[in-house]
């Protein structure tokens, strides 16, 4: 899986959609391997990803959970924390 793709569900605030779009593109990236598509293949590529950012919307709005949302910025600063123990200078 990509790292770079965040969990988008249940969240306060809720995902945008320049998060969905964003994290579509990662999705396409990872699967055709370019980062950049050639123009030959650029109309397929933005194709997919407007494919997937549709789908991944309409998934994240059918979603449901008795759980309570999750704080962005609470997430943010555990993420930091691990982030800071895995790569620490020993």
């Amino acid at each position: 899986m990509c790292r770079n793709i965040k969990t988008l569900f249940n969240f306060e605030p809720p995902a945008t959609s320049d998060e969905i779009e964003a994290a579509s593109l990662q999705f396409v990236r990872k699967l055709s391997g370019f980062n950049k598509p050639s123009r030959a293949n650029e109309e397929a590529f933005k194709l997919a990803v407007e494919r997937i950012t549709g789908a991944s919307q309409e998934l994240l709005n059918s979603l449901v959970t008795t759980a309570e949302p999750k704080d962005r910025e609470v997430e943010a600063e555990r993420a930091k924390a691990r982030s800071a123990l895995r790569f620490a200078k020993s």
